[in-house]
Formats: structure tokens, C-alpha cells, sequence
């Protein structure tokens, strides 16, 4: 399940989340977000022609995310990712503020998306002025349906399956990499190993 807030030059999207470390096997849920660029499109079709929308290149990502072993709403595993290099996030950032306020830290960041691009090394271009104070006034609207896809509203593996089948083929990944499968809590990640291949394989 992902929302999206599409604006004119940017997009935030919003989805609960499901990952597996594969240093130690130890599971991690919660929210995820991310700041997108679209892409312009050639016009299509008539005048009434509904019109190509692509969002695609990451500028952005925050992981309001909890260990499932750990304690929930503790925001235990939250980190974010301050840039991109092409398609693949920097390393976890740890900032404290994001562990202690989580929402009130993702508000702060949406209220000046501007300031989160210049830092991501990406300055958004003059046209993606009225974004920024649009995804501003909507930070509030954002971090609600943040709040919704958190880790604290997700009580089981099928109900964290439900909202990330999606990203089977992107856990089996992680599945197929793990340094210490021995110590992977199976049980919890039973929905993604029952799975079936033609749900994990990409098109």
C-alpha cells in the first residue's frame, strides 16, 4: 500500500515498510518516506487524454522504523538517508532527534523540502518554489498518514505482509543475503518464506 502526494516537480511517498538485517538477521518495521522528483512527460492524446504521471528519481528517505524485537513505538532501528547516489540511498544516518521525535523531526523536514534537497546534493529547480510551500502546508496531512503506517499500528506478520507484498521480490532478496540465516526469527517472517516464487520474481 503507498500513498502519494504528487505535486508539480516533486512527490512525497509514504508506505509501511519491512526489512531484514543482514548483518544479524534481526527484523525491522515501520514507515518509510520519501522525497521523489517527477519527470516531465510529452503531452498525450486529446486535451481530455489523462496524461502519463512518472516519479521516479530519490532525493530523500527517512525510516521511522522499529526492531520487532525491541519495543514498540520505540523507534529503536529509525535512521534516515540524507542523499542518493543514482538509485541507492548513503549509509543509515542516526540522528538523535529522530529516535527522541520522531514526527516532530519528518514535520521539520517537509516543512522546507528546499533545504532537504540542497543537503541531498539535488537543489530543486526555480519552478519547484510553489512545492515547497505546498508540501509544507501539508506537512501535518503527511506526518498523519505517516503516523498510520507506523510500526505500532502493524500487530502481526500477516498484517505486515498485507501492506509490503508488494516488496516480496525485495525481502527474498534480502532472505537470499543473510551472514547469519540461523538466527532469522522465522516465524515472523513466515508470509515472505511461504510466498510463492511467481510473487518474488520480478517482471
Amino acid at each position: 500500500m503507498l500513498h502519494a502526494f504528487v505535486y508539480n516537480d516533486t512527490a512525497i511517498l509514504v508506505r509501511h515498510w519491512f526489512e531484514v538485517s543482514l548483518k544479524d538477521s534481526h527484523l525491522e518495521h515501520g514507515v518509510r518516506l520519501e522525497l521523489r522528483l517527477r519527470e516531465p512527460q510529452p503531452l498525450r492524446g486529446s486535451e481530455s487524454a489523462a496524461q502519463r504521471i512518472a516519479v521516479d528519481r530519490p532525493v530523500w528517505r527517512a525510516d521511522l522504523f522499529d526492531r520487532v524485537d525491541g519495543t514498540p513505538g520505540a523507534f529503536e532501528a529509525a535512521h534516515f538517508h540524507p542523499r542518493f547516489d543514482g538509485d541507492e540511498p548513503c549509509g543509515r544516518n542516526w540522528a538523535d532527534e529522530i529516535k527522541a521525535t520522531p514526527w516532530d523531526w519528518l514535520h521539520g523536514e517537509l516543512s522546507d523540502i528546499g533545504a532537504v534537497a540542497e543537503r541531498a546534493g539535488v537543489p530543486l529547480a526555480d519552478s519547484a518554489a510553489a512545492d515547497i510551500e505546498q508540501v509544507g502546508a501539508d506537512a501535518p496531512e503527511i506526518v498523519a498518514v505517516a503516523q498510520s503506517r507506523a510500526a505500532t499500528h502493524c500487530d502481526s506478520a500477516r498484517q505486515c505482509y498485507a501492506w509490503t507484498r508488494d516488496a516480496a521480490p525485495l525481502v527474498h532478496l534480502m532472505l537470499g543475503d543473510l551472514r547469519q540465516p540461523d538466527l532469522l526469527d522465522r516465524e515472523r517472517a513466515a508470509p515472505w518464506l511461504e510466498s510463492r516464487p511467481q510473487e518474488t520474481t520480478a517482471s
